[in-house]
C-alpha cells in the first residue's frame, strides 16, 4: 500500500533511458502521476506488480516505460520473430490507444517492432503481417490473441515466438474478467514462459482478479494509489477534479432534456452513454438529425471494421458528440472531454465510475451528468455509499423543446428509423431487467407507456414483458406500420421481395393446413379411386370388357387426386368432379340396360 505524490521524472530511484526522457518531454509529460512513480521502479527491478489506481491516473505510461526499459536491458537482442513483451487489454479502442503511445516511444527505438492484434480485421492479414514483419511487442485483445496461437496451419508459430517473453501486462484486468475472457486468458497463460515479469493494472479489485493474481504473478508487490492521508475505506473513486451531477426527469422527457443540453454545449466535446447497442443506433441517428452543425459519432460493441476509424477520428476532434455503450467506459483516453452524459445508468455501479472517468483525466477538470427517472433517485445515495462517488443535483435544463413528434416523423418516413426504435425499446427493457442494483431499478415500477412515448414509438412491440397488459396511456398511431418504407431503395426492394415470398408461403401453409385438417375426407376419396382401380382389374381378370371410357375416367380420377394432395385444386372442385363422374357412370349403365337382350315385357 503506497502513499505517493507527483514528482519529476529525474527524481525516480531508477534511471530512465535518455531517449525515453526525450519522448516524455516531447509529449509534455513533465511530472509523473502517483501510479507511474510507484510502478516503474518496481517493474524495472524485476518485480511482479498488481496495481490498483483510480481511472484516468496514467496507468498506460506506468507499464509502457518499464516494458521498453526491460527490453533494452536484455543481454541478447530480440530477433525479428521473437516476442519480448505482450500487452493484453479488453477492448480494441484501448489496444489502439496503447499502440499509439508505444509507437511514439518506438520512434527512437527502431530495433523494436510492435504489432496490433484485435478483432474487426481479417485474421489471415494479421498472420501474414506477423510472418513478414515480425514483432517484438504485441498489443492484443484476448480473443484475437488466442486465435493467433491456434494458427499453426497458416504458418504462424506464435507459441515458439513467445518463448523469449520477458514481460506480460494485463491492462484493465478486472474488465478482462468482467467481459468473460477468463478462459481465453487461461489458455494464453499456458503458452507463456513462467520466468517472466507480470504487471496487472486495474481500477478496482475483485475476488476474480485475486484468483488471476495468484495464477499469473509470483509474490507480487501490491500497489493501491490514493490521495495522501486518505483512508482506503473512504477514498473517492472518481477523479478529484471531476464535478459529478445528476438530474431527475420523467421517461418521456429524458430525451428532450438530453437534446436541449447538447444544443447548449455545441462547442464542447461530449460522451453520451446508453445501456445497449440498439439504443446507441436509434438515439445516435436521431441526434445526427436534431443537433445541427455538430459532428455526431456512434460506437458500440457490435460494430466491425468501421469502429476503429470512428474512435481514431473522434479523438482528433476539437468538439463533437460520441454516442456509445460501456465499450468506451474503461481506460479509453480521449483528449479534452468536457462532459460525460449518462442517459441510462449502467448495469453495474463500478461501470458508473469508469464512465465518469473519461473526463477529468490526468489532473484536468471535467463534468459528468446522469439522467435518472423519479423512481431511481435513491441511486444517488447508493453511489455515495457503495462507490464513494458523491453527486450534486444539477439545475433544471433550460429551453427544453419537445422533439419527440419530429422523431415520430422520422420513423414514419423511414422504416430503418422505425425498426431501430422498436429494437432500442426492447433492448432497454431487457437491460433494465438485468440491472445489478435491482432494489432501485425495479421492473415492476417501470412505466412502459411513458417509456414508449419517450422512445417516440408508433406502436408497442410484441415482447414477453408486455404480454397480457394494457396501456391506456399510450396511443398508437393510426397507421399500418407494414406500409412504412425504407428510404434506402435497395433495402425496400429486398423487403418487398420478402413480403411477396411470405405471402406465397402463407398461401401454401393454408392449403397444406386445409389438407391435413381434412385428412380423413382425403383418405375416403383415396379409397374410392382405389376401389375403381380394383373393379377395373377384377373385370379384366374375369375376362369382362373394360371400355375406353372406364379407363379414361379412372386415369382422370387418379390425376385429380394427385392435384388435390398437392393443393393445386380444392376439395370442392374434386368433389364436384367425383359426383359428375358417378352421375355419368349411372347414365351409361342405364342406357346399356335399356338396349340389352333382356325385355321386362317378356
Amino acid at each position: 500500500m503506497e502513499n505517493i505524490t507527483d514528482g519529476k521524472w529525474d527524481s525516480l530511484s531508477v534511471k530512465l533511458h535518455d531517449s525515453i526522457l526525450q519522448t516524455l518531454k516531447e509529449l509534455k509529460f513533465t511530472y509523473m502521476t502517483p501510479v507511474q512513480s510507484a510502478c516503474i521502479p518496481l517493474f524495472m527491478r524485476n518485480k511482479d506488480v498488481a496495481a490498483e489506481a483510480v481511472t484516468g491516473s496514467g496507468k498506460t505510461l506506468a507499464f509502457v516505460i518499464p516494458v521498453l526499459e526491460i527490453l533494452l536491458k536484455r543481454e541478447e537482442r530480440l530477433r525479428k520473430m521473437q516476442v519480448g513483451a505482450l500487452i493484453i487489454t479488453p477492448t480494441r479502442e484501448l489496444a489502439l490507444q496503447i499502440t499509439e503511445v508505444m509507437g511514439r516511444f518506438l520512434e527512437k527505438f527502431p530495433q523494436f517492432r510492435q504489432i496490433l492484434l484485435i478483432g474487426g480485421s481479417n485474421p489471415i492479414e494479421d498472420v501474414e503481417k506477423f510472418k513478414n514483419q515480425g514483432a517484438n511487442i504485441v498489443v492484443a485483445t484476448p480473443g484475437r490473441l488466442e486465435d493467433m496461437f491456434r494458427r499453426k496451419a497458416d504458418g504462424l508459430d506464435l507459441a515458439t515466438a513467445v518463448k523469449s517473453l520477458d514481460v506480460l501486462v494485463l491492462d484493465e484486468a478486472d474488465r478482462l474478467l468482467d467481459m468473460g475472457f477468463e478462459m481465453s486468458l487461461n489458455t494464453i497463460l499456458e503458452y507463456l514462459p513462467k520466468q517472466r515479469r507480470t504487471g496487472l493494472f486495474s481500477a478496482t479489485q475483485t475476488q476474480e482478479l485475486e484468483k488471476l493474481v495468484r495464477a499469473g504473478l509470483r509474490n507480487p508487490v501490491r500497489i493501491t494509489v490514493k490521495e495522501k492521508g486518505v483512508a482506503a475505506s473512504s477514498v473517492q473513486k472518481t477523479p478529484a477534479r471531476l464535478s459529478n451531477y445528476y438530474t431527475v426527469c420523467r421517461a418521456e422527457e429524458k430525451f428532450n432534456n438530453l437534446v436541449a443540453f447538447l444544443r447548449q454545449h455545441k462547442h464542447e466535446k461530449l460522451l453520451v452513454f446508453f445501456s445497449t447497442c440498439a439504443c446507441v443506433e436509434f438515439f445516435g441517428k436521431a441526434l445526427e438529425v436534431l443537433i445541427k452543425g455538430v459532428t455526431v459519432r456512434c460506437i458500440h460493441g457490435k460494430m466491425k471494421e468501421k469502429r476503429n476509424k470512428i474512435f481514431a477520428d473522434f479523438r482528433e476532434l476539437k468538439s463533437g458528440i460520441l454516442v456509445c455503450t460501456d465499450v468506451m467506459a474503461r481506460g479509453i483516453d480521449i483528449p479534452e472531454v468536457n462532459w460525460v452524459l449518462q442517459c441510462d445508468p449502467p448495469s453495474s455501479a463500478s461501470s458508473f465510475v469508469h464512465r465518469c472517468g473519461r473526463t477529468a483525466r490526468i489532473g484536468n477538470h471535467g463534468n459528468a451528468l446522469v439522467f435518472l427517472l423519479p423512481m431511481e433517485e435513491s441511486y444517488v445515495h447508493f453511489l455515495s455509499i457503495n462507490q464513494k462517488c458523491p453527486l450534486q443535483r444539477f439545475p433544471p435544463v433550460k429551453d427544453v423543446v419537445d422533439v419527440l413528434p419530429k422523431l415520430k416523423t422520422l420513423a414514419l418516413g423511414d422504416r430503418a428509423v422505425f425498426e431501430k426504435g422498436m429494437k432500442a425499446f426492447v433492448s432497454y427493457v431487457q437491460a433494465y431487467a438485468k440491472h445489478e442494483c435491482s432494489l432501485i431499478f425495479r421492473m415492476k415500477d417501470l412505466d412502459f407507456a411513458a417509456l414508449a412515448r419517450g422512445f417516440a414509438l408508433l406502436r408497442l412491440p410484441k415482447m414477453p414483458e408486455l404480454r397480457g397488459k394494457t396501456f391506456p396511456d399510450f396511443t398508437e398511431e393510426i397507421i399500418d406500420t407494414d406500409t412504412i418504407r425504407f428510404k434506402d431503395k435497395n433495402r425496400e426492394k429486398q423487403r418487398q421481395k420478402m413480403l411477396a415470398q411470405q405471402k406465397d408461403n402463407e398461401k401454401d401453409k393454408v392449403l397444406r393446413k386445409n389438407f391435413v385438417k381434412n385428412n380423413a375426407w382425403s383418405k375416403q376419396n383415396d379409397k374410392k379411386v382405389k376401389k375403381k382401380k380394383m373393379a377395373a382389374k377384377r373385370k379384366l381378370d374375369e375376362g369382362s370388357d373394360v371400355d375406353d371410357e372406364d379407363i379414361s375416367e379412372l386415369l382422370n380420377d387418379t390425376r385429380l387426386l394427385k392435384k388435390l394432395k398437392k393443393g393445386k385444386i380444392s376439395e370442392e372442385e374434386f368433389e364436384k368432379h367425383m359426383n359428375a363422374a358417378e352421375t355419368s357412370k349411372h347414365r351409361r349403365a342405364a342406357a346399356t340396360h335399356a338396349d340389352g337382350p333382356y325385355d321386362d315385357g317378356e
